[in-house]
């Protein structure tokens, strides 16, 4: 069996001993060098050196809430506004096509107990589906300014085992895209379900982290809960 991924990406490599990696899922219209400063920055951090980040972009393909544009997206996005209607096989697809990159980790040596899946907006929807409806290994799952998607049945679809999953969810208070209410509807949703919730950044359960005036992108506070975050699940 190959373990060849079929997506393209990019990596910033350890700058120490690879010890752990982590895997991060762009947005839409945007490619894995939107998020190439991000794992340069943390790892200017003497203890986040042992980190190899893997960021791979989306293949290109029209979007229906933005006039049918052809654009890197990992599944059509039918209105900004109603999720009435969701591209569900695009997502499960997409999940598919990440999963050979942790696959592609683990046949490299790095165990799943040392690896992190995350992403932000499109990438984060894929997170919260990958990590609490299928058995996708790794440490912990980050996403950042995300909702659940397929929310009508998303409930029945959450593995038993993923409610003990580490998860790290930010989200701007100001964000006009993926509003705020998205998350805090999605959160109300996993809590029915049986997810434990904790706006403490404890490296177990979820944690739920919200910035005030923070629009649809990340800042400096946040990234700096993300790296403590890191820190505990997959240390030195």
């Amino acid at each position: 069996m190959s373990t060849t991924p079929a997506l393209k990406y990019i990596t910033v490599p350890a700058a120490a001993k690879h010890t752990a990696t982590i895997i991060f899922v762009h947005g839409l219209g945007d490619s894995g060098f939107g998020w190439q400063p991000v794992g340069e920055m943390f790892q200017r951090d003497k203890s986040m050196q042992h980190i190899k980040w893997v960021l791979p972009h989306a293949t290109m393909q029209p979007v229906t809430a933005n006039g049918g544009m052809v654009m890197p997206s990992w599944f059509d996005i039918y209105s900004f506004t109603k999720r009435d209607k969701e591209d569900e096989e695009g997502m499960k697809k997409s999940v598919s096509l990440l999963r050979e990159l942790v696959d592609a980790e683990i046949a490299a040596g790095i165990k799943p107990e040392r690896i992190v899946f995350g992403g932000f907006s499109q990438g984060a929807v894929l997170t919260l589906l990958a990590g609490l409806t299928t058995d996708m290994p790794a440490a912990g799952f980050i996403a950042l300014s995300g909702r659940v998607p397929l929310q009508d049945k998303f409930k029945s679809m959450i593995l038993p085992e993923a409610l003990s999953k580490t998860f790290f969810w930010g989200h701007g208070e100001a964000d006009p895209l993926m509003k705020y209410e998205f998350a805090t509807e999605s959160i109300t949703l996993l809590k029915e379900a049986g997810v434990s919730v904790t706006g403490e950044v404890e490296g177990k359960g979820m944690t739920f982290k919200s910035y005030p005036g923070l629009e649809h992108s990340t800042d400096m506070g946040e990234l700096r809960d993300l790296m403590t975050w890191i820190k505990k699940v997959i240390p030195q």
